[in-house]
């Protein structure tokens, strides 16, 4: 039996993935800027998490995307929720991995220096960040996985190029490989900056909170 995809901008993404266990698309969006009235659209956003992390949202059901992407209480709560995380990003206008981790690290910076929570290990982890994507070009339909276990402070990026790279090398040192992944130490701020919306772009998340 096929399972119906999720079209997200006309972007497929499923309904469910299984890392080390199956995880329910809970939310969905896009990442885009206006220009002139022209709309720009560079990211389809996959949440994917543990069906279990309804009860820990409950007083947030029925709140429409738009309200929930503005709600600190909300993304504090979803956080500290002691579920496995994991965001499928697929790239619908191609950029440069450069550029990027430049804008995904001044996102971070930016929020985490206006709570005052931006030290020099946090300054390390997003040099790892940017360090990563730095090599990286991202075609149409590319892939940026996160993954964020339950209860570990650890994140592992994944990325698919959609390219023939051969110095795209994954940690384990198996040459010749499409992905790269790498394990980056990231709090719990740097974790919900993932899952926010990137300043200066709207991403219009829908949590299927039933």
């Amino acid at each position: 039996m096929t399972t119906e995809m999720v079209m997200v901008d006309e972007v497929p993404f499923p309904p469910q993935i299984t890392t080390t266990k199956p995880l329910s698309l809970l939310g969905h969006g896009i990442t885009d800027i206006e220009i002139h009235f022209l709309q720009i659209k560079f990211t389809a956003i996959g949440v994917y998490l543990e069906p279990e992390v309804v009860g820990h949202l409950q007083q947030w059901k029925g709140k429409p995307g738009n309200v929930l992407a503005e709600d600190d209480d909300f993304f504090e709560a979803l956080i500290n929720a002691p579920v496995e995380k994991f965001l499928r990003v697929v790239v619908i206008k191609e950029i440069k991995g450069s550029q990027y981790g430049v804008q995904l690290e001044s996102a971070v910076r930016d929020r985490l220096a206006a709570d005052d929570k931006y030290e020099e290990e946090e300054e390390e982890a997003l040099e790892k960040v940017v360090e990563f994507f730095q090599s990286k070009y991202f075609k149409k339909d590319s892939v940026i996985t996160y993954h964020f276990p339950a209860n570990s402070a650890t994140a592992e990026f994944l990325c698919m190029c959609g390219c023939a790279q051969t110095d795209c090398i994954h940690d384990g040192g198996k040459g010749g490989s499409k992905n790269q992944s790498r394990e980056c130490e990231c709090g719990r701020d740097d974790q919900e900056m993932v899952l926010r919306r990137n300043k200066g772009s709207v991403c219009n998340y829908h949590f299927l909170l039933s």
